[in-house]
């Protein structure tokens, strides 16, 4: 590692863990947006908060380094922890102050693994090798941030998106999402009828759903239409005259197919109720031999690591950006299984080695 990085290392760990104190649920970004221009500003970078809080830093286009601001909610304290856990080194939220230096120390706190290890990271790189960066808010409820990122500034030659990735490995590929609200009302009567009622029809037409999609069970789950329900109110109304019944569901597409397609098989079995389609994201799968998934490959290769190339079920901004129709690849520190989890934590070691990679990559893809 030159002296140059050396130097820089304890300057993004105090990013990270700022960022991390810092709570950031979705619509409430502004803190952590504010820390970020800082960070640029005190490096000497053009930055700036845009209209919906995107925090926006551009510079050599070669490569955008993007990743999201927000988190889910939940209050996990910030601690820096040994890697077993036997004892504990409580952060002073005020001075960001770092415990010495140790390979199994552990930061613990909300969003250290989705995804503000791979935002700091990002953001310690773009300084360095002079690239373009872009800070997002609002994906964990809609990509708000991402699509007005994408509305706002022409594409550049290649993009990184920050997700939690593990430090040898590359996504390449998220399934897609299909979401919306089935609505269905009969009239009230005795419940001996034998007439479906509101509630009937919408756990009937949900079953049909299942079955027009149920997957070969060799299918991998990346390859095949997940089907979830996520809510459900049925009952009679307040006047007593109707029984309404509300589905809230959520579908992930694989590569294969689209929203659209998708969105027709479940509208094809309806059976008298409706479905307002609210939320639709392509799928995207990406080759492993564009230059961005080359370059990271060879930088997890010099820092002698095994590259994994990885596809994942969920959805990311990396959805929203394949619009561009540039090379792209998600990276970044962290165990992906603690996304959203009450024990998130990252290891710091691990985040030093992303911030490497990151650096190492950025640079060939600049041409550094």
């Amino acid at each position: 590692m030159s002296s140059q990085r050396q130097r820089d290392r304890p300057d993004a760990r105090e990013l990270l863990v700022d960022l991390v104190s810092l709570p950031s649920p979705s619509g409430e970004e502004r803190a952590c947006c504010e820390r970020l221009v800082d960070f640029f500003e005190s490096h000497g970078r053009e930055v700036w908060i845009d209209d919906v809080g995107n925090v926006r830093a551009p510079a050599d286009d070669s490569v955008l380094l993007t990743s999201h601001v927000d988190t889910v909610p939940g209050d996990i304290p910030v601690e820096i922890k040994p890697g077993d856990e036997s004892e504990t080194s409580e952060i002073d939220a005020e001075s960001s102050e770092i415990p010495s230096d140790d390979v199994s120390e552990q930061l613990w706190g909300r969003g250290s693994v989705d995804a503000t290890g791979a935002l700091a990271a990002m953001a310690a790189a773009a300084i360095e090798e002079g690239v373009s960066f872009a800070g997002v808010v609002r994906e964990e409820v809609d990509s708000g941030g991402a699509r007005h990122l994408l509305d706002t500034r022409e594409a550049p030659d290649t993009v990184v998106n920050g997700e939690p990735s593990g430090w040898e490995g590359i996504t390449l590929g998220y399934r897609g999402l299909l979401a919306g609200t089935y609505v269905a009302t009969s009239e009230s009567g005795h419940t001996s009828r034998p007439e479906n009622n509101a509630i009937q029809d919408a756990m009937d037409w949900w079953r049909r759903v299942e079955e027009e999609l149920e997957p070969d069970e060799w299918t991998p789950v990346f390859e095949r239409v997940t089907t979830k329900p996520v809510g459900f109110a049925g009952g009679s109304s307040t006047d007593g005259l109707s029984v309404e019944a509300t589905m809230d569901v959520q579908l992930r597409v694989p590569p294969a197919m689209t929203a659209e397609g998708v969105e027709e098989i479940a509208d094809g079995v309806l059976n008298g109720g409706t479905v307002q389609w609210k939320d639709r994201v392509e799928p995207v799968m990406q080759s492993p031999r564009t230059p961005v998934a080359r370059a990271f490959r060879a930088a997890i290769r010099r820092a002698e690591g095994d590259p994994r190339l990885l596809r994942k079920t969920g959805t990311s901004d990396m959805n929203i950006f394949r619009a561009w129709d540039c090379p792209m690849v998600t990276y970044g520190p962290g165990d992906s299984d603690l996304d959203h989890a009450p024990n998130e934590h990252l290891a710091l070691a691990e985040f030093d080695r992303s911030l490497d990679i990151l650096r190492d990559a950025a640079a060939t893809l600049a041409g550094n």
